[in-house]
């Protein structure tokens, strides 16, 4: 928000620089973001007369003018502007002024003609071009014949102003006006307020309420609903000096209607609108919501269909106009308008802010509607409008205001003691200086027994609830810098991390040191991901939770499944050219128990991953290798044994992402603490990916249920291991895992460790057979091993592979 100082001064006396009024402010909670000079650029431009304009004797498209700028003798100035004429009055820049646009002033000569200054443009004046003849857009801007001449040109033109930028906090919407400024002015400079006296000059004619209707058909998405009607409009500029406060705060002069709307917007903190009496259909607006479909035509000529839900003002046959966002185009305000309805309302912030994002649309009004309004002002902002447009002469303002509030506001009462405030902020301030405070701030106090005061905030002050709220405006008036700096009190605790923390933790840097890196991403999706991954159309994944005002249309879902972040960031680096891929997440998924949502989703934190590309960094003497799928199990296996997770078996798997014939699972018990496969070939063309790709996915729970906690350690072995090799035929359905869980199983006392170092089908085998080659290892810590001991372990080895999975030795 913009404010000039020139606007703050008609309300309010104050001797404060800009800058220090700026740093008041700030420090008592209205922070100012920017101190803005209107003047910068200006101080050597001045108004002169062009006494004299002939062409330049060596020139055919120079001219030579004698320009009177109060000095005792004129200035000779040489232009090329073909625009002007003697008698004129104009800007001059003076020898030595630095414009806004840029250009330095000096003593120059032009084809033999000493030139003292230039002649200014609005251009480089940065002046606004919209509303200018053609001619002064490319040439020389021409001021009233009745200018004085001499005098600084900021004084005539409005540029002799501050303007105090504001970066205001979502609660502080009361000070969305100039109003509200002034109200903390006064507070901090002692001084009293000018309030302008709003008295309105009503017609004879018919009254308002004889001349349109007004309903509310949405009362939880509008608490009040009030017009006015205007007759007899006439449509032109307004005054300069409104021109000037709304240039001030940044907003272009439109006509006379729409700027006064404007003006009182800023003035007063309520937005209005004006509507072209004429076009409202059946003469009669209503607040109601848009049906889905339904045609939003608005002021910037783009016309939306509804999705529904969306607050409107609807005359009898259509929306008229976006509640609290912007107007409809049919009944807009234009030169042809003799009769007016000004509309002044309270929006509901919530569906107003909801309706922008969506719509795309963000205006000076939606702001305002957004942080809260002043529901008790709708009717005083139409007068005000009223009152000024009349004293302009612009109009007759019909008699009475129509006005539709169903349920008036209460007023908001909180209690509180000076001890509480004093031990919330650690301060001594005695009860009658906060009364003092808060009476300044518009607050009516009470004395109640016992040092209980009763607080009754003002209508305008909508985040006062509690005398917590109190306190801080106490805080901030009394100052700051004033509250002494003082050591908590109290026991303190070491902070500590929780198991699981420490656990993903671990597995971060584990999956790191093995040459992965990590993405960090937002917990966000969109339904399109959930084909690509090829999830199934009953899968629980698919009831994602909908997000009510997404950060972006292409993320409105919260993510059920980690690997969309995964795949979303991989492609992220393929479309810059990084093929060699290797990414892991740790981060929670959300899964509802059902939708709508009627209690907490269960938040379970996963981990995935993806591999792809060269094995090796490019580089002399290294190969070109890519990684495959033993790369991704080997990740996992090395994740899982640094977990000091054991004893799992690895058998084939399913993944709904994951290649049927190609993805490993790797489970503990009834458990599956891990999947790792090749991409399915579906999900790889629907990210538009040929190379192969290598995924993995886990669930951090059960990882840290079956990871041992601490390490243990043992003597290593004083007495020769034996080993022995076991070669087996099984029928070629049967997963190595089944028969070396057997094996383990009954492989004795002495049984240390088995590895599969061989799987073959050929020739030499059986037709729906093949050969599974096992190295045994025994051992003992007591003794060094018979044979007798180690072939009773290895018989029984044999037996009981050949009865549970039908095993043969191999010959």
């Amino acid at each position: 928000m913009q404010v000039s100082i020139k606007w703050l001064k008609d309300y309010i006396d104050f001797t404060e620089t800009p800058e220090k009024l700026a740093d008041k402010l700030t420090m008592a909670g209205i922070p100012v973001e920017n101190v803005i000079r209107a003047d910068a650029g200006w101080e050597k431009v001045v108004t002169g007369r062009l006494d004299k304009v002939e062409p330049h004797p060596d020139s055919d498209h120079l001219q030579v003018c004698e320009v009177a700028v109060g000095e005792e003798k004129p200035l000779v100035i040489v232009t090329g502007a073909p625009n002007v004429k003697a008698g004129q009055i104009v800007p001059v820049a003076l020898v030595g002024a630095n414009l806004p646009c840029g250009k330095k002033i000096s003593k120059g000569k032009l084809r033999g003609v000493v030139s003292m200054g230039m002649l200014c443009s609005a251009d480089e004046l940065k002046l606004d071009l919209t509303d200018l003849p053609e001619e002064q857009k490319t040439g020389i801007y021409i001021l009233p014949e009745d200018t004085p001449v001499g005098v600084p040109a900021k004084d005539v033109m409005g540029r002799d102003d501050v303007v105090l930028e504001f970066e205001l906090t979502a609660n502080r919407g009361d000070c969305f006006s100039v109003f509200g400024i002034v109200r903390e002015i006064a507070v901090l400079t002692g001084n009293t307020p000018k309030w302008p006296e709003i008295a309105v000059k009503e017609s004879d004619g018919t009254p308002a309420a004889d001349m349109v209707k007004i309903g509310i058909d949405a009362p939880e998405l509008c608490a009040r609903f009030s017009a006015r009607v205007l007759t007899d409009v006439k449509i032109g500029p307004s005054p300069a000096w409104m021109q000037q406060r709304l240039e001030g705060a940044g907003i272009r002069a439109i006509n006379n209607v729409v700027d006064v709307t404007n003006f009182v917007m800023l003035e007063l903190g309520q937005p209005m609108h004006a509507y072209d009496y004429d076009e409202v259909e059946g003469h009669a607006l209503t607040a109601r919501q848009a049906a889905a479909g339904e045609n939003l035509h608005t002021l910037d000529d783009s016309s939306r269909l509804a999705e529904g839900g969306e607050l409107v003002i609807a005359d009898a046959g259509k929306p008229a106009g976006l509640a609290g966002i912007m107007g409809g185009l049919e009944t807009e305000i234009t030169d042809k308008t003799t009769t007016v309805v000004l509309e002044a309302a309270s929006f509901a912030g919530p569906s107003i802010r909801r309706t922008a994002r969506a719509c795309g649309l963000h205006s000076e009004a939606s702001g305002r509607f957004e942080r809260g309004v002043d529901i008790t002002g709708t009717v005083r902002a139409l007068d005000r409008a009223a009152q000024l447009l009349s004293e302009m002469g612009a109009c007759r303002v019909a008699p009475g205001v129509v006005d539709v509030y169903p349920c008036p506001a209460k007023p908001v009462r909180v209690f509180f003691t000076a001890e509480n405030i004093n031990q919330r902020l650690g301060t001594d301030i005695p009860g009658g200086r906060m009364v003092e405070i808060l009476e300044s701030l518009g607050f009516t106090v009470d004395h109640g027994p016992e040092g209980l005061y009763e607080v009754t905030a003002p209508s305008w002050r909508n985040d006062v609830s509690c005398w917590e709220d109190l306190s801080e405006e106490v805080a901030r008036i009394h100052g700051f810098d004033k509250i002494p700096s003082t050591t908590p009190a109290g026991n303190v605790m070491m902070a500590r991390q929780s198991e699981r923390q420490d656990f993903v933790d671990e597995a971060r840097r584990l999956l790191c040191g093995l040459g992965l890196y990590e993405e960090v991403s937002f917990s966000f999706t969109h339904p399109a991901m959930f084909d690509s991954l090829n999830i199934p159309e009953d899968s629980p994944l698919r009831q994602a939770i909908p997000i009510m005002n997404p950060l972006t249309e292409e993320y409105p879902l919260v993510r059920t499944t980690l690997l969309s972040s995964v795949f979303e960031n991989t492609m992220r680096n393929f479309s810059r050219k990084n093929d060699d891929v290797r990414l892991f997440e740790i981060a929670p998924v959300f899964l509802p128990k059902s939708l709508p949502l009627t209690e907490q989703p269960d938040e379970r934190l996963k981990l995935a991953g993806l591999m792809t590309g060269r094995r090796a960094p490019a580089g002399w003497g290294q190969d070109n290798g890519q990684i495959d799928f033993f790369d991704a199990k080997g990740v996992v296996e090395q994740l899982l044994a640094a977990l000091r997770i054991t004893r799992y078996t690895v058998e084939p798997g399913k993944h709904f992402a994951m290649h049927p014939g190609k993805t490993a699972a790797f489970r503990k018990g009834q458990d599956t603490i891990a999947l790792v496969g090749e991409v399915h070939p579906a999900v790889a063309a629907a990210f538009g990916v040929t190379k192969k790709m290598y995924i993995f996915d886990m669930d951090i729970a059960t990882l840290q249920r079956y990871a041992s906690g601490k390490a243990s350690y043992q003597a290593l072995p004083r007495y020769p291991g034996v080993s022995r090799d076991l070669a087996i035929l099984v029928a070629a359905e049967t997963p190595a895992g089944d028969v070396e869980r057997v094996i383990r199983k009954n492989a004795g006392p002495y049984f240390k460790d088995v590895t599969l170092f061989d799987v073959y089908t050929g020739e030499q085998v059986a037709a729906g057979k093949k050969s599974l080659a096992f190295a045994l290892q025994f051992q003992s810590n007591d003794k060094t091993l018979t044979d007798e001991e180690v072939d009773a372990s290895f018989r029984n080895i044999v037996e009981s592979v050949a009865e549970a999975v039908g095993a043969e030795l191999r010959a």
